[in-house]
């Protein structure tokens, strides 16, 4: 009998178990891939994801890993350009973006550390009841089948979360995908962290082990089927469109791997919470990956939900009411991202995001108070300031 059983032991479920052993509560940690496993990501880790990290005690691991320090930022859009760093939190102002081949086992290991069992290549194949209430889970691995029971069920199992399913977790707010995404690894171009964004797509370069760059080609989900046909083709003629100073150094470079890419980044919430079981992670909220906020907010999921659960699982009525101020919580700290994201992946708000950026590229101060919104250490109402929207108004040449 554990107290705790979190299925899904990467970004969000890892560090769930980590800190719910940490308390003192026996926890199973369950994964149905084979670690280390690889999995589709922007690799980014935002400032306020970082610094959680260094809370934890693992951010050391990260560095020791090569993953290099990333602390300037480069936006451009068409002819704008605006590049700096955040402010930072808690004194840390680089992000990092290691491969989740190294990020999501050294999270499972700090799980293990903490006194989580975890058990990988183990997949949930049910959950188990008393009346209404989740009590357990069933599941198959090498050596067959089993059961075991807990008092509270975690599903940290990713966007299409076989908990959520089995729960009936219904989705709260939904809106239609908007960017399918490519990714591919090159050995050789020298970036920052960039983005650009051009008339038929966005571009990205993030930085990660071993000198390797994650450049990844957004466009629009309309053009999904046309696009899956000849994935590479389309990836590389939207870098070479939207991006063509990177495209230069991709020719010259050596590709790692293959393209990867997916045309289902679904935008949404799902109710969080139930009769002994929760969501973290993707299972109960995703949204385009365009603004790499995906393993920030699982870690921040896995703080709430930990700070939430607290003494309560020996108490059902205790541990229900935790549960839900938990999905309140959630749900309140990340619908003002969610809302930015969807405007962000929208091609038609272009020209107001052209605004923006030559407005904040007019001076320091703007420039470091726009990274701080991008990165999640301050609100996006913190950014619109008076200032910001009389220089967004003004005609192009005087902004």
């Amino acid at each position: 009998m554990y107290d705790v059983i979190v299925v899904g032991a990467r970004c969000a479920g890892a560090p769930t178990a980590m800190l719910l052993a940490r308390q003192g509560h026996r926890v199973l940690l369950l994964d149905r891939a084979r670690f280390p496993a690889d999995t589709l990501s922007t690799l980014y880790i935002q400032q306020p994801g970082v610094a959680r990290l260094a809370r934890w005690g693992v951010l050391d691991a990260v560095r020791a890993s090569g993953a290099p320090p990333l602390d300037h930022v480069v936006y451009e859009l068409g002819d704008v350009r605006v590049e700096g760093s955040c402010s930072g939190v808690d004194g840390i102002r680089a992000a990092y973006a290691p491969r989740r081949t190294v990020l999501d086992p050294i999270l499972a290991e700090a799980a293990v550390s903490a006194g989580a069992e975890f058990r990988d290549d183990c997949r949930v194949t049910g959950l188990v009841h008393d009346g209404a209430r989740v009590v357990g889970v069933r599941w198959s691995g090498p050596g067959g089948d089993g059961e075991d029971r807990a008092a509270l069920v975690v599903g940290a199992d990713g966007m299409r979360s076989r908990v959520a399913s089995l729960v009936g977790a219904e989705k709260t707010t939904e809106h239609p995908p908007l960017t399918c995404a490519y990714y591919c690894l090159w050995n050789g171009p020298r970036t920052h962290f960039e983005m650009y964004e051009g008339d038929t797509g966005w571009v990205s370069a993030v930085p990660t082990n071993d000198g390797a760059v994650l450049v990844a080609a957004y466009h629009p989900q309309q053009r999904f089927d046309e696009v899956r046909h000849d994935a590479f083709a389309a990836y590389l003629e939207n870098v070479r469109t939207n991006a063509p100073a990177l495209y230069a150094q991709i020719e010259r470079a050596e590709q790692v791997g293959t393209v990867q890419g997916t045309g289902d980044q679904q935008n949404f919430f799902r109710r969080a919470h139930g009769p002994g079981w929760a969501l973290v992670g993707d299972a109960g909220h995703h949204k385009d990956s365009l603004t790499a906020r995906g393993i920030s907010d699982a870690f921040l999921q896995a703080e709430l939900l930990a700070e939430a659960v607290g003494d309560t699982v020996d108490d059902a009525r205790r541990l229900d009411a935790a549960l839900a101020d938990y999905d309140s919580r959630r749900t309140a700290l990340l619908t003002e991202n969610y809302s930015a994201t969807l405007l962000v992946a929208q091609a038609e708000a272009r020209d107001k995001r052209r605004a923006l950026l030559r407005a904040v590229g007019s001076s320091p101060e703007l420039t470091t108070r726009y990274f701080d919104a991008v990165a999640g250490i301050v609100g996006l109402r913190d950014l619109y300031t008076p200032e910001l929207l009389a220089l967004m108004a003004a005609p192009a040449g005087n902004a």
